[in-house]
């Protein structure tokens, strides 16, 4: 998220910049070359869709819609919904198996996994896991799919011949999203607040090597071309590339405010980003490792699919409801004006949030949502919406923000059952999309998926961990 400061310093920052603008005297005309990338359509889904997936055998994409426990079908033919398929509660993400043409859509609230077949638009079967299972990749040479729970830190093996978890594996705190290697058989777990990658072999489902990366990450994505792994990280702005051979960095780039879902473009060797605070969507060369457009896009842009059949982009908009269809369109040239310049910098000192101190208080809300198109439940939830706890956040801000947050909370955990719910010392319940944790001693944790950081600042992690290799 921004903050904005009215300080001195931050005026004469800007002060600065407009005054090196006004000096640019000389200009010569160029031509450069300028991205084509437009937005096709905006089609509109079900409440609140997070999660996204491309079918190839089908040309469609699937969509979770987290508040209406539904997936839209979209045909990329058309960009338009012809299918609306009930699942359980909370859905939140999903991937396709081509191996055996179904669809697998997490549902965080109900702690399980539907398997929708392509050739129906049905649901087909359901895996039960424990509550908070969310982030979900395939392993196309195993047959397996990959299930992230944020809530519990592990990631759960299913395989898609039985439909059956055949291995849990341990990963870092709050894993958020997961994408899988073909090149070396594994799967990288992007975990938000620990601020690092686990690297898991698709071999012996064993961590074979544990990654730091930047400062929240949110997104993870596998670069067939290069060989190489995109994390977004959320809170620095920022999309860092690794190597999948020695999990060394090879680049950090600067994108928008926000950055979530990242899709890699195996057409044009280009990564899209989709930057939740600022509504756009950065689309980044893997060749030269730097920005070459920025679309604009509906209000908050969560997850993207690439579909390779029709050289397009889809990107979930959680609050406005709707997908956004971007053509990859090749590079066009354009006439431009360019001027000399002289390289200058700015820096800017700013407390970009003042120490505050959050009290838990309590409220009660009624959700009436339909389940199935063809029934309807109500529901009523009586819950406290967040912990008690103090936050002291400061950073520095130039063309980039980056930011510290010391921050004091109390956890705690207890033991449950494979197929989640309650336990001797915790129980949860679903609320409007959030899940809320409750132990014995009263201590309330509030999870959700990606937009967690801009409702419940809470779950922040403690400081930047840095790009430093494997530990």
């Amino acid at each position: 998220m921004c903050y904005r400061s009215n300080d001195a310093g931050f005026r004469l920052g800007t002060a600065a910049v407009l005054l090196l603008a006004s000096l640019v005297l000389a200009s010569v005309s160029l031509v450069s070359p300028a991205r084509a990338q437009t937005v096709v359509t905006t089609v509109s889904v079900g409440h609140y869709p997070i999660g996204i997936a491309y079918d190839s055998g089908k040309g469609e994409v699937f969509v979770a819609n987290e508040y209406d426990t539904t997936v839209s079908v979209i045909s990329d033919a058309t960009n338009t919904v012809v299918k609306t398929i009930g699942v359980g509660y909370d859905p939140t993400d999903a991937v396709y198996d081509p191996g055996r043409g179904e669809v697998f859509v997490t549902n965080e609230g109900s702690g399980t996994v539907s398997v929708i077949s392509d050739a129906t638009d049905a649901v087909v079967a359901n895996v039960s896991l424990q509550f908070g299972a969310d982030p979900v990749a395939y392993d196309s040479a195993k047959g397996e799919v990959f299930v992230a729970n944020e809530v519990f830190n592990t990631l759960a093996v299913i395989s898609d011949s039985t439909d059956a978890v055949v291995a849990n594996v341990s990963v870092g705190r709050n894993p958020v999203a997961v994408a899988y290697d073909p090149a070396r058989g594994e799967v990288f777990v992007a975990n938000e607040n620990d601020g690092t990658l686990s690297v898991i072999s698709d071999a012996n489902n064993s961590v074979v090597a544990t990654v730091n990366v930047g400062y929240g990450p949110l997104g993870v994505a596998y670069d067939s071309s290069k060989g190489e792994i995109l994390v977004t990280n959320g809170f620095d702005n920022t999309v860092s590339f690794f190597s999948d051979a020695t999990y060394a960095l090879v680049a950090k780039v600067n994108v928008g405010y926000g950055p979530t879902g990242v899709a890699y473009d195996s057409g044009k060797g280009e990564a899209f980003v989709a930057n939740e605070d600022d509504s756009t969507v950065s689309v980044v060369s893997d060749t030269t490792n730097t920005v070459v457009a920025t679309v604009n896009v509906g209000t908050y842009p969560n997850s993207v699919a690439y579909d390779p059949a029709r050289g397009e982009v889809f990107v979930t908009d959680e609050v406005a409801n709707a997908v956004t269809v971007i053509s990859d369109a090749a590079s066009v040239t354009t006439s431009s004006t360019t001027t000399s310049t002289s390289t200058a910098s700015t820096t800017s000192t700013t407390s970009t949030l003042p120490t505050q101190s959050t009290t838990s208080t309590t409220s009660s809300r009624s959700t009436s949502e339909s389940t199935t198109p063809s029934s309807t439940t109500s529901q009523t939830n009586s819950y406290t919406t967040a912990p008690t706890s103090s936050e002291t956040t400061s950073g520095s801000q130039s063309a980039t923000t980056t930011s510290t947050t010391t921050e004091a909370s109390t956890s705690s955990t207890g033991s449950t059952s494979p197929s989640g719910g309650t336990s001797s010392d915790l129980f949860y319940v679903v609320a409007g999309g959030l899940i809320i944790v409750v132990v014995s001693a009263g201590i309330v944790i509030g999870l959700s998926r990606r937009h967690r950081k801009r409702d419940m600042d809470f779950e922040t992690p403690g400081s930047d961990p840095g790009e430093n290799g494997p530990t």
